[in-house]
């Protein structure tokens, strides 16, 4: 349970981005000009999954959601870590970040 908490509380403060604010977002263009995979990238998609976690009260939340969790806290921790110089507002580092649920210039 302890690890449970820890997962919600990291997640938490990795997410600063509502699930309207996130829904709204994926559905840009620059959101879709971003990120790795074939068809849909694997950030848009995560994306999609974090609106739907947002959305789910936290009793209800399965094992499925926390490793989702685990995974969207370590990539916006490790990707945070790179931001480039100068003014991010435009850039493919911050359309990354946003498309796992985290607006770097909300910070």
């Amino acid at each position: 349970m302890d690890e449970e908490k820890d997962v919600e509380q990291r997640f938490g403060d990795a997410v600063n981005m509502t699930p309207k604010e996130l829904e709204e977002w994926l559905a840009t263009d620059e959101s879709q000009s971003v990120g790795v995979g074939e068809g849909e990238s694997v950030g848009h998609h995560s994306g999609r999954r974090i609106v739907e976690i947002l959305r789910t009260r936290k009793a209800d939340r399965t094992d499925e959601d926390h490793e989702h969790m685990r995974k969207v806290a370590g990539y916006v921790a490790r990707h945070s870590k790179q931001r480039p110089d100068g003014d991010v507002t435009g850039t493919r580092w911050r359309y990354s970040l946003m498309n796992w649920g985290h607006d770097p210039l909300k910070d």
